[in-house]
């Protein structure tokens, strides 16, 4: 009985140092900030004079822009830890609602898409975060990352308070923003400022929008710090009534500064999207911003006292079909690269940028900043020979039941995934002709599954044989990337949009295949009726082949040599586009998407293509211009 009370009495001992324990890991987890140094955490980032201060202390935003869904998950801490040696202390993310809400009632949070995750990463490695969750965010992602089956309404105007768009904002945000209250600064957590949407006053086509976004963020538990973020023309339609104005640029303007100053007086100043680069379009040139102009602006934009946040710190990469496009003066497809010609380029190296940034932030911090992490080796593995060949007509059975209708449907509109249309990818229309003669509008155009010609982004005209009896018209048109920027993004809808005219009638009847070449459809072909490649080969079609890796495999660029245009796809994983104008001549391949031993190489080609592609061990993104 003695024995019994002792053993008792050793268990409450043992359960509360325990609790004890966790109370105290607890309590040093939400009062440490990630400098380390204990905070109280009740006031967080203020603005309530010429500069910033973070729980009563002044505070300078040093920070940098790393997108998590342009880095594989394997190397977030990686990234993030050479942010921290370069001595930015605040992570700036956007957070892109077209990937975590594909279709309505569907959201995606986990794995390479893991937000809360990457958040706690951030504190876990000693940054603060500055979160932009938009709802659009602009970030050169398609329709600038608002999700494409918005367009499914005719009448939509995105970035209004239209029914339709603040009922799917409401709805998007009822998940969201949940998961990111407990990631707040007074909550424990890393979030110190919180961003409205993107460049508003850039678009300004509703005046209650801003203010419904903010009541949308603060209702639903945020209560850090708000901003907004403009550039020079935006920053008076884009301003909202206690939010504070931040603006975006790269050449430093004293025109710039005194502007935001006279609009916000007595207010600390900083320039939320400095410029370290730029992004590329296919067909244009790489551009690059030289060193010294870069770290002259930002050592000018501190020398004034103001904070900083560096657009992009790490670009990354558009991975599949992620990338938007322009539309002014004429409609361009932007690259698979997001490397930006960033300090951390697009596979972690480290530039002269970011050594010459790394000596500059270093005198804004009064300990030695953490040793550079080592870089990880690339490598130049063995050709991939393709041996076998799968022209598109012998893939289509495989990519589910077509789509009859009377006239042409956009791919928004298309009854595919669960009623949410078609985003990305490639749609083939097909329809009976009886004739040559004059055809207005489309893409790659065949006649009888025969290639006949290509229409560009515009409307033009081609010839189309004559012949005798029925045949079968094809148009394979494809979704280069919706325009991420301005006024014209509520006519972003793609496919064959109106009518296609042949001889100036409207043709009829089409049958309608959606080819959004999902990881799921990639894998489907493995039981396709695939062929020795033949010595000329039918296109569009896919290629197969193999490439191998031993031991622990490595960062690699893939280079496709003699070949046209089209989609590269490895272990089912797409990696974006390849064009031969370029300015992009390789594809960075992570080590993370690679196999010990065996990789299954697929290459979907539009025009031409050789027999083999090749692995390199640095990039090549193009003859190099720089920025005006």
């Amino acid at each position: 009985m003695v024995v019994l009370r002792i053993r008792k009495a050793h268990k409450i001992y043992y359960a509360l140092l325990c609790l004890s324990i966790v109370v105290f890991i607890m309590y040093q987890y939400l009062g440490t900030a990630p400098g380390g140094r204990r905070m109280s955490r009740r006031v967080g980032l203020s603005a309530n004079s010429s500069q910033f201060t973070l729980e009563g202390e002044p505070f300078r935003i040093l920070g940098g822009s790393v997108h998590y869904f342009r880095v594989p998950r394997a190397y977030w801490r990686d990234r993030l830890m050479k942010m921290k040696a370069c001595g930015i202390n605040t992570l700036t993310t956007d957070v892109p609602w077209s990937l975590h809400q594909p279709e309505r009632g569907v959201f995606h949070f986990q794995t390479e898409l893991d937000l809360e995750a990457y958040i706690n990463l951030a504190a876990e490695v000693g940054l603060w975060v500055i979160l932009r969750p938009g709802p659009y965010i602009c970030s050169e992602l398609d329709l600038g990352g608002l999700p494409s089956w918005l367009l499914r309404d005719g009448s939509m105007r995105l970035r209004t308070t239209h029914p339709g768009f603040a009922e799917a904002v409401n709805t998007y945000f009822d998940k969201l923003i949940p998961k990111m209250v407990p990631l707040q600064f007074k909550k424990g957590g890393p979030i110190i400022a919180v961003q409205l949407e993107n460049e508003y006053g850039s678009f300004a086509m509703d005046n209650t929008y801003m203010p419904f976004i903010k009541e949308a963020l603060k209702s639903r538990g945020i209560n850090e710090l708000l901003l907004t973020s403009d550039n020079h023309e935006g920053l008076k339609e884009g301003g909202v009534t206690g939010v504070i104005r931040t603006v975006n640029l790269q050449k430093l303007n004293q025109g710039d500064i005194k502007y935001l100053n006279a609009i916000q007086p007595n207010s600390p100043m900083m320039v939320m999207e400095y410029w370290t680069g730029w992004f590329d379009a296919w067909g244009d040139l790489h551009h690059v911003l030289a060193q010294e102009d870069m770290v002259s602006a930002v050592r000018e934009i501190l020398r004034r006292g103001m904070s900083i946040n560096l657009y992009m710190f790490h670009g990354g990469t558009n991975f599949g079909f992620m990338s938007g496009a322009l539309i002014n003066p004429i409609y361009k497809a932007l690259i698979t690269s997001y490397d930006y010609d960033a300090p951390l380029s697009e596979s972690g190296e480290y530039t002269p940028k970011y050594h010459l940034l790394r000596d500059l932030f270093s005198q804004y911090h009064s300990e030695k900043l953490p040793d550079m992490p080592a870089l990880r080796w690339k490598e130049r593995y063995e050709p991939a020979i393709m041996y076998q060949h799968l022209s598109l007509w012998d893939a289509l059975s495989f990519a589910g039941e077509p789509f009859k209708s009377p006239t042409p449907v956009n791919m928004e509109n298309l009854p595919v995934n669960n009623g949410n249309g078609q985003s990305n990818g490639y749609t083939l229309y097909e329809t009976i002709i009886t004739s040559g003669g004059s055809l207005k509008s489309g893409d790659n155009v065949f006649v009888d599954r025969h290639y006949i010609g290509i229409f560009k982004h515009q409307n033009l005209q081609l010839a189309v044989p004559d012949g005798k009896g029925k045949r079968t018209l094809s148009l394979l048109v494809e979704n280069c990337g919706r325009v991420h920027y301005g006024k014209a993004i509520d006519k972003q809808r793609k496919g064959l949009v109106g009518d296609i005219l042949l001889n100036n009638t409207p043709l009829r009847d089409f049958t309608i295949y959606s080819l959004d070449m999902k990881t799921s459809f990639i894998d489907s072909l493995n039981q396709a009726p695939w062929k020795s490649l033949p010595h000329i080969p039918s296109f569009p079609g896919f290629f197969l082949g193999r490439m191998f890796t031993y031991g622990y495999p490595s960062d690699t660029f893939v280079k496709l040599p003699g070949w046209g245009k089209g989609v590269v796809f490895i272990n089912g994983l797409n990696l974006g586009r390849h064009w031969y104008i370029g300015p992009q001549q390789t594809l960075y391949l992570p080590g993370p998407f690679l196999n010990s031993g065996v990789n299954q190489v697929i290459v979907f080609e539009e025009q031409e293509a050789d027999y083999k592609i090749t692995f390199e061990e640095t990039p090549d993104l193009g003859m190099a211009v720089d920025i005006q």
